[in-house]
């Protein structure tokens, strides 16, 4: 399947991830869910300043895609356990009184042959109406959550959101905006290009590119190479192949003033095995800079755990283990490919930028600056 390119991106302002000191008023309440290819997360949050803080929240691992890659179709089981999940979405959403919401699915509903059956049960059977995203709303969503880790130094800003089933990438030019209003600038891509009698200075969407491999389907490909250092190596080389026609990819950039910023569970799994957590704490993963010598060492161990020894290390999980492999070829090729040494970690993506959408579009933000 070629990858998809849209158009344009978009972003918004800050996240805070805070705990709710009292029982908040329900008419204030938004919620935002995302049913990706492997997990089902929601979060349910209050407008907070320019932020927000989240007064509840889901994750759980679905593998709504599991057999997709094969038969094209969303299987009874994958779509049996994702309906679960998706019950006790509902009952908080119900428990919270929340009015405001938006609840989407991606790569697997936007590939499977019988995903508009699927909606329609997960309608009939908890009453939730999902919605199917494209890529460039996906990429949009991306960006928008990653802005508040952008350095005023970045003048070439690359934001990579490893799925499930895809993968994005939005290239953005910074150069052109003073610095101290860089990150702020990415927030104002939310209302589109700006107009040329803007007050102000606009970031500009190089381009992107929506990759229809991610962690699953990039391991669903190479399921039948046995050995599992010859399968990360053809992985990697795998996805680099279909970056080939991503424009930026083909200029040389200069490494000074390059940032990249990764978000996706693979991303936050390798920070937290770096400062090897026995317990994941996001206060410490998410804003974290690795140098690409710290993510080679995560993943030379990985490789030589095995699938046994990372099925085993509690950081990783028997769920994840060969996931993670999948993820981190994805992650090496872009390393391999781009002129830096660092990248910086975001625990935050889709349902940030879902959240920060609603709140922006009703007006109940301030605009704060970063």
């Amino acid at each position: 399947m070629a990858p998809k390119r849209p158009k344009g991106a978009g972003a918004f302002p800050k996240a805070v991830d805070t705990p709710a000191p009292i029982r908040p008023d329900p008419d204030a309440l938004y919620a935002a869910l995302d049913l990706g290819t492997n997990s089902c997360r929601m979060l349910i949050a209050q407008p907070k300043g320019s932020g927000f803080h989240v007064v509840d929240s889901f994750s759980k691992s679905v593998q709504l895609g599991a057999g997709l890659e094969r038969t094209g179709r969303l299987s009874r089981s994958s779509m049996a356990r994702t309906v679960q999940a998706l019950r006790i979405c509902q009952q908080k959403l119900k428990r919270n009184k929340v009015k405001r919401m938006r609840l989407v699915a991606t790569e697997a509903c936007r590939r499977a042959k019988n995903a508009r059956d699927f909606i329609r049960q997960v309608k009939r059977e908890t009453g939730l109406t999902l919605e199917i995203i494209q890529p460039e709303e996906e990429a949009r969503l991306a960006v928008i959550s990653c802005a508040p880790l952008v350095s005023t130094k970045t003048e070439q800003l690359l934001v990579v959101d490893i799925g499930g089933g895809s993968t994005e990438l939005v290239w953005i030019d910074l150069s052109s905006v003073p610095r101290r209003d860089r990150p702020a600038s990415i927030t104002r891509l939310h209302t589109g290009f700006h107009s040329a009698d803007s007050p102000f200075h606009a970031a500009k969407v190089v381009d992107w590119i929506s990759v229809p491999l991610g962690v699953a389907t990039l391991r669903d490909q190479f399921n039948d190479v046995e050995d599992d250092a010859a399968r990360f190596a053809l992985m990697s080389w795998f996805f680099e192949e279909n970056l080939a026609d991503f424009a930026p990819y083909k200029d040389e950039q200069a490494r000074e003033g390059f940032q990249i910023v990764g978000t996706s569970g693979t991303v936050t799994t390798v920070a937290a095995s770096h400062l090897g957590l026995k317990r994941y704490d996001r206060t410490k993963v998410d804003g974290l800079r690795m140098t690409s010598d710290q993510i080679d060492k995560v993943i030379r161990g990985y490789l030589e755990l095995g699938p046994v020894g990372r099925r085993r290390d509690p950081r990783i999980g028997e769920d994840r283990q060969a996931l993670i492999m999948s993820g981190s070829a994805i992650l090496q090729a872009l390393l391999r490919c781009w002129p830096t040494d660092r990248l910086s970690v975001a625990d935050r993506g889709l349902r940030e930028g879902l959240l920060y959408a609603q709140m922006s579009g009703d007006g109940v933000l301030e605009d704060g600056p970063f």
